[in-house]
């Protein structure tokens, strides 16, 4: 569309298998283009899977990555006995029964700034694996259960990995008391298994007076009262 190179920074980035509703993507071009125009010529050009929501110029300085001021994911699980035909692309199934009072208080050691080896993938390039996460959420709705996770920034995997780490607890496998113990640990391998990338979305990147959250509200299986 631009007729030259293009290199994208995205805000993020997810596994195969993850989805994102709050990816933000930036990137220097002409500014012969059209602004108006660049969804609806993006969306004609973008598989079924991919879709703009919007466009804008900004400052020059700004990049998706390095501009944001935090990131916030939600991890979805439908916990019964039976599996989902429909949901099974958009969450985790998990049949055994899950206590979400175990699951918090277990959440709640993970709050604040830590060394996040124990719950990281793929040790990262430069930056060291101590991370600040702000907030850790919990709720049921119906047989949909909801972890919202928002920080500075996340580990390779750390989401699905911590997500693991509770399914666990939650089904009794593992003490609600066993977060300090794996923080201390500083390896892989004393957490759970990491959890199916299939339940794992991006739903808001915040800059500095912008939010990618969608206006309308977030859609199912994220939004409430969402069924199968």
């Amino acid at each position: 569309m631009f007729d030259e190179p293009i290199k994208l920074t995205a805000a993020g980035r997810t596994d195969a298998g993850v989805h994102a509703v709050g990816q933000v993507v930036s990137f220097v071009a002409h500014a012969d283009f059209p602004i108006d125009k660049l969804t609806i010529a993006l969306n004609s050009a973008l598989s079924e899977d991919v879709t703009a929501r919007d466009a804008e110029r900004v400052d020059s300085n700004f990049s998706a990555r390095n501009s944001a001021i935090d990131r916030a994911y939600t991890y979805v699980i439908l916990n019964r006995s039976e599996p989902s035909a429909v949901a099974r692309r958009w969450s985790c199934f998990e049949f055994r029964p899950l206590d979400l009072e175990l699951m918090r208080r277990a959440a709640a050691d993970l709050i604040g700034e830590h060394d996040f080896l124990t719950f990281c993938g793929v040790y990262p390039e430069r930056g060291g694996t101590i991370r600040t996460l702000q907030s850790l959420e919990i709720e049921r709705d119906g047989d949909f259960i909801r972890l919202h996770f928002r920080a500075g920034g996340f580990l390779h995997r750390m989401v699905r990995i911590i997500s693991g780490s509770l399914l666990e607890i939650g089904s009794g496998r593992r003490p609600p008391d066993a977060i300090p113990g794996l923080l201390a640990a500083r390896d892989r391998r004393a957490a759970g298994l990491t959890a199916p990338p299939q339940g794992l979305f991006l739903v808001e990147v915040r800059y500095p007076g912008f939010s990618s959250k969608p206006a309308g509200g977030l859609t199912w299986p994220l939004a409430a009262g969402a069924g199968v």
